[in-house]
């Protein structure tokens, strides 16, 4: 796809440091066979912006979805596909049918968090709720709230911490409310990890740390009386610590 466009950015130390590059490669703990480059996150999102401006943006776009087989694509770029499917210019409608190709690809945190931080196009369409781009991005979200997908149900979580935790806090909740943690399949497999889904459960915790700094009442009140698991109430306060906006702020 776009290694030749990639491989010039990948930094010297990640080539030639050895202890640097498995550092790297293991906070991004992609699922096995997937391999990393280790470009850093501005370099890739300069890159998608440079590729949003290309004529043939949207076909690249459609490259991407047809390729054979993605599970060979470097982290990298997934990323980037991700990104230059938030940075194109298209309508909604166009956006979701990528969006529909792109979600069941993500397959590590780094791929979601990114993409989800990057998406500001969702906070147009949230603008007017009475219109169909928002129906249909709200129905594509609770999708992806009942997936049994690790990654699609973080992705559905983040997106939510990143854009709706204002007018939409309580709906947030609800969703949380109806999570089937027990249903979802990590792909990393049960081997090491105990709490799996781990992902969808350190996404809760962060969501929720998140909603305590922007909405302090109703985040208590909703974590006094929800059935989250024990583990991700525990995570979540271990999350409202660790931030600095909320490290004083009693999490019940």
């Amino acid at each position: 796809m776009i290694e030749s466009l990639l491989f010039p950015l990948v930094p010297e130390r990640f080539k030639e440091d050895e202890r640097y590059r498995k550092g790297h490669i293991n906070i991004i703990n992609a699922l096995p066979g997937r391999r990393i480059m280790g470009v850093h996150i501005p370099d890739m999102k300069e890159l998608a912006k440079q590729l949003a401006k290309r004529d043939d943006a949207l076909f690249l776009l459609e490259s991407f979805k047809s390729a054979e087989k993605k599970e060979k694509l470097y982290h990298e770029e997934i990323v980037v596909w991700g990104l230059l499917l938030n940075y194109v210019k298209c309508s909604v409608a166009q956006r979701l049918t990528l969006l529909e190709d792109f979600v069941p690809v993500i397959d590590n945190w780094a791929v979601c968090d990114v993409f989800c931080s990057s998406a500001k196009w969702f906070s147009k369409v949230l603008k007017n709720k009475q219109s169909s781009d928002y129906v249909l991005m709200m129905s594509f979200l609770n999708n992806c709230f009942v997936s049994h997908r690790e990654f699609e149900v973080r992705f559905a979580i983040v997106m939510s911490m990143c854009y709706l935790l204002n007018d939409d806090i309580q709906m947030v909740f609800s969703r949380f409310d109806n999570i089937d943690l027990n249903s979802i399949v990590s792909e990393y497999g049960v081997q090491n990890r105990i709490n799996a889904p781990y992902y969808v459960k350190m996404g809760l915790a962060w969501c929720l740390a998140t909603a305590l700094a922007k909405n302090p009442d109703a985040t208590r009140c909703y974590m006094n009386r929800c059935a989250l698991p024990d583990d991700v109430k525990k995570l979540y306060v271990r999350k409202v610590k660790e931030s600095f906006r909320t490290r004083n702020v009693n999490p019940y």
